[in-house]
Formats: C-alpha cells, structure tokens, sequence
C-alpha cells in the first residue's frame, strides 16, 4: 500500500512540477495566448500517466493467467508440484510477504511474477523451466521471482512507467502547440491545426521510444537485485549463478509483451532489453559478497 500511495504522490508531483516550470518558464503564458489551456492539459497527462498504468497493475495478475495460461497449483497433483508449492512458501516467509498463488504454464524456460500487491501476487514457473534445471536452480529462479515481489517491483516499474508517460503526453503536446503556433503566424483560424497534430503524433512516437529506453534500464537495475535477493534468500549464491548458467545454454520462452519484464529470462536489444546479459548478471553475483 505505502508503494501505491508513493505512486499516485508521484505523479501528482511530477504534474506540479511541470507546470510550475512552465508557470516559470512563462510557456504557460505563451501557450494560453494561442489557445492551449495548461492547466486542462497537466490533468489530462497525469491522467493518461497514472490512469492506464495503474490499471495495467490493477488487473496484471488475472492478465498474466489468462495471456500465459497459467494453471494455479490449488491442490498438488503430484510431488513435484508439492515441492514447488512448499518452496514457495518457504522463501516468502523468509522474504516476509504473504504466500503467493502459485502457477505452472507449459512452454520452453522461464519464469515470472507479478501482482500489485505483495501479499496477494503470483509467482509463475514453466513447464520447459521445471524440465530443464535441478531443483536447486528451480529453488533460485523461485527465489528470484519471490525477490521481485519483496522488492515491491511491480509497482515500481509501473510508477516509472507512469511518470514517463506523464512526460511524453505533456511535452508532445506542448512542443505540437508551439510548432503549430509558429506556422500558422497570422492566421486567425482557432483550435489546433495540421501542425500540432503531425508534431504529437511524431513526438508521441520519438519520445515513447525515449522512454522505453529509461524504463528499460530501470528493470535492468532491477534484475541484478533480484537476483542477489535470491541469493539471500537461499544463504548461497551458487545456486542462482548455476540457474543463470543454465538459462544462458537454453532458449528462453517467450512471455507476452506485458509480462516480458517480470520473466527470469532475457530480452533483445541492449537498449531495450529489460534483462541484463547473462553473463553480466553472474559477473555481479560472482564479485558480490556472500
């Protein structure tokens, strides 16, 4: 609760920021004059940053079942899927946060956990992932995902990703209005012309792009602490370079685009990737103390 509550602060901050710079800046004044009402628009970015981010938390747990095909473990089957619902048990109670739901999809390696609350998410492993490794690498990759959860990662990848929203609607639409303003000098039509509509339009693109990099990093910075909590939570970090090691020798399974940030494994692009490379995530776990 205290992570959505620095969530809605934050937005709410980052709105009041921008206007005061604006305010300022004197672009308020500027902006006004050739038709643009700041204070609608502030409202209108902070409610496309916050609104569609928080509701994409809100139901990522009930999208992650359906979109994976996610199978929740209610009653285990057999030993196997005992085992993985008491490990997961085990290192939530170690990690301090309530006993998640537990699932198992079919498809190659690879895991993943999500939810906007830490005592009610989900943790997620493969069927491919239960095949491939030893059950102390299972044990790790589990420890990472609980990790996650403890570190409160859902709702922090949703509040960056809310804030960077808010900024790619607000100075798109900014930057249209002052394109638009500058061609149309002299003409005495009203509303926004062709300008303004091909500039947002570009800029939405430009800046999205610009801001999938930040969230990017962001989770990459994420990754390397989730997979030293896993390391705590096991007391050794053997465990989780092995399972590291393994998944760089496997093909990773592919996760739906929105549950890409939560999986075990990697993605492609450097810039855009939202998982570090293999062998840097085992560099860091290897020069770490412990």
């Amino acid at each position: 609760m205290k992570r959505i509550m620095l969530f809605v602060l934050t937005n709410i901050l980052v709105v009041t920021v921008l206007g005061i710079v604006a305010s300022l800046l004197g672009v308020n004044r500027y902006l006004t004059a050739n038709g643009l009402n700041l204070t609608a628009l502030l409202g209108y970015a902070l409610v496309m940053g916050f609104g569609g981010a928080i509701i994409s938390l809100l139901i990522s747990k009930p999208m992650a079942k359906w979109t994976s095909g996610v199978r929740i473990i209610e009653q285990p089957q057999n030993v196997d899927e005992a085992w993985i619902v008491e490990t997961v048990r085990k290192l939530s109670e170690k990690a301090g946060i309530g006993m998640p739901e537990v699932g198992i999809f079919e498809g190659d390696p690879n895991a993943f956990a999500t939810g906007a609350f830490k005592n009610s998410a989900l943790v997620a492993v493969s069927t491919g992932l239960l095949q491939g490794m030893t059950k102390d690498e299972i044990e790790a990759v589990i420890g990472h995902e609980v990790a996650h959860i403890a570190n409160g990662d859902m709702v922090t990848m949703t509040l960056i990703q809310g804030v960077m929203n808010t900024f790619v609607v607000f100075l798109s639409r900014v930057i249209g209005y002052a394109v638009d303003s500058f061609l149309r000098k002299g003409d005495d039509r009203s509303g926004p012309g062709i300008g303004y509509m091909i500039t947002t339009i570009v800029l939405d693109i430009v800046l999205g792009f610009a801001a999938a990099i930040v969230v990017a990093w962001f989770s990459r910075q994420r990754e390397f602490r989730a997979d030293a909590g896993a390391a705590q939570l096991l007391g050794r970090k053997q465990p989780m370079i092995n399972a590291l090691a393994r998944l760089g020798g496997m093909a990773p399974g592919e996760l739906p685009k929105s549950m890409a940030a939560m999986g075990i494994a990697g993605g492609i692009g450097k810039l855009f990737s939202t998982h570090p490379p293999i062998e840097e995530r085992i560099a860091a776990l290897q020069a770490s103390n412990g």
